[in-house]
């Protein structure tokens, strides 16, 4: 009982009235800044977005009991996972084979806390550098691409509509607003699309308000599980970036304490979770350590709040319901924008490291994942294929291990 008053307290002595509204509006805001991003993963690839609700509201919780109440992180539905999930979708026509592979990728990230706990976090920055998480991160948004035309096809003039709405918060408006582009996008493109009449309200007028999330549990299989799991290296490099984030914003060192080998056991452990229970892969969140900078309120109490928001959330059918009659062309709108940008985050992560393309490397490893990654080819051992960011990674990881550097051994020589 203790531990769960000093979840809702925080920092705080005592939860006066005027303390818990506070606390209610700064939970509502890093809720709405995760919104967006969160179940945008759903609806593009079909996962019910109340379960994602639900999943991401118990990862996030799961998280801050790992890490000891320490780090105020928001865990929601990971970009990465997309191309694979709907690869999973397509070959089995079953999301809960995606779902088990979800799941196995959590426990992976067990693995790596392990590995990071034992020997540290170099010798896995040995094993998988920015050129070959990078590179992985760029494939993924470029082999989204096109789903998201052809989403945007059914309907350009929404689809357009909702782009646009995107930039205009991207790069017009300044603070909170500024952040949360895709929730306006989504916003606007729905309200354009009810106004023309490409809005079907009959599942929100028959749905009860108040129901059990459609959970649904995994299955497994060597091929879904062989498509999936090689992401974890990519969300591996991203869970790094977002804990320094997090960590220079707050101005703590939490790769000392609690310790990475801590914050990559508690996502493994949500991100296990989220498949049990059939929702997308779980990350930590950029947009809410946004949130984190411009409030300067740090305490993790509040991002605890913005997770039972979550899960309260989950269990209304209504609104779930509403979530459902979101237009094709408003997601593919959403989608043109967003898969553009996970491939400019990969680029960014490659410009950000100082990868030098000079250094022949570098460039064999780059260029033959790209063209490995994006070509559609397959290689099959045994009943299991290798194909997209898998066979990529595979690839790159080989290359960085074989191929020696020779730009170094030259500054060697010449010392």
């Amino acid at each position: 009982m203790a531990e769960f008053t000093k979840i809702l307290r925080g920092n705080e002595k005592d939860l006066t009235k005027r303390t818990i509204l506070k606390r209610c509006i700064l939970s509502l805001q890093h809720f709405v800044a995760m919104f967006g991003a969160t179940i945008l993963v759903p609806l593009l690839t079909g996962f019910d977005p109340l379960v994602t609700l639900f999943a991401a509201g118990c990862g996030t919780l799961i998280f801050h009991f790992v890490t000891g109440l320490k780090v105020p992180v928001f865990l929601g539905s990971s970009f990465a996972f997309i191309a694979p999930i709907m690869a999973v979708k397509e070959q089995y026509g079953d999301l809960s084979y995606a779902s088990g592979a979800i799941m196995i990728a959590g426990l992976v990230y067990l693995l790596f806390s392990l590995i990071v706990k034992l020997m540290g976090y170099d010798i896995l920055k040995k094993l998988f550098p920015t050129t070959v998480t990078g590179t992985m991160i760029i494939i993924i948004g470029l082999s989204l691409a096109p789903t998201a035309m052809n989403m945007s096809s059914s309907n350009w003039v929404i689809s357009i509509s909702t782009l646009i709405t995107v930039v205009i918060f991207s790069t017009f408006f300044k603070g909170f607003l500024s952040m949360i582009p895709v929730l306006m996008g989504v916003l606007i493109g729905y309200l354009i699309s009810v106004i023309t009449g490409n809005v079907d309200f009959t599942a929100v007028t028959t749905s009860s308000w108040v129901s059990i999330p459609s959970f649904s549990l995994p299955k497994f299989s060597l091929d879904a599980i062989s498509v999936t799991v090689p992401l974890v290296l990519a969300t591996f490099m991203e869970h790094i970036g977002d804990i320094t984030t997090n960590g220079a914003v707050v101005g703590k060192n939490f790769f000392k304490d609690p310790g990475l080998h801590k914050t990559l056991l508690g996502d493994g452990i949500a991100t296990a979770f989220a498949g049990f229970v059939g929702a997308p892969a779980n990350t930590t969140y950029s947009e809410n350590t946004g949130v984190l900078a411009i409030t300067k309120n740090y305490d993790p109490s509040i991002i605890r709040g913005a997770a039972f928001l979550a899960i309260i959330f989950s269990f209304l059918s209504k609104f779930g319901a509403i979530l459902s009659t979101i237009p094709e062309a408003v997601i593919g709108g959403i989608g043109l924008m967003l898969f553009g940008m996970i491939s400019s985050t990969g680029i960014r992560t490659i410009v950000n490291d100082n990868v030098d393309f000079s250094n022949s490397k570098n460039i064999c490893i780059v260029s033959i994942m790209l063209t490995t990654g994006l070509s559609g080819i397959a290689i099959k051992l045994g009943n299991v294929e290798f194909k997209g960011v898998a066979l990529a990674a595979i690839v790159g990881i080989i290359l960085n291990l074989i191929i020696p550097d020779l730009n170094k051994k030259a500054k060697k020589d010449k010392i």
